[in-house]
């Protein structure tokens, strides 16, 4: 190989490390207060919620919901409250969290916690 077909190879691989990165923090709209480029495990409460929170009701049910997303390429999954409350069997929300895990930029996971009865 000559220096030009390594020079384009290896900047071809840094451009798609580094660009269109699978990540889910504030600057992306998400709602994690802090994102690591090689390891983000975060979990804070939701700030912006479409539907109105209950203070009399218990926070004795959780209902989770999740995406993932691998490399920015492909996005699967349901994180949406109405999803969560579903899997938890709740009708009345306390209150609601959201979960960041993502690895290396190249594999992400936000989760839906709903708190309710």
């Amino acid at each position: 190989m000559n220096k030009l077909t390594v020079s384009l190879f290896l900047s071809s691989i840094a451009i798609v490390l580094l660009s269109g990165c699978t990540a889910v923090g504030p600057s992306y709209g998400g709602s994690t207060p802090v994102a690591g480029w090689a390891y983000t495990d975060t979990q804070a409460p939701s700030q912006q919620l479409a539907v109105s929170t209950d203070p009399t009701a218990q926070s004795s049910k959780v209902g989770e919901s999740s995406a993932s997303g691998i490399l920015g390429i492909v996005g699967v999954g349901d994180a949406s409250l109405e999803a969560a409350m579903k899997n938890g069997g709740i009708t009345k929300i306390h209150h609601v969290d959201h979960k960041v895990m993502s690895i290396l930029c190249l594999y992400v996971k936000y989760t839906t916690i709903v708190y309710g009865e």
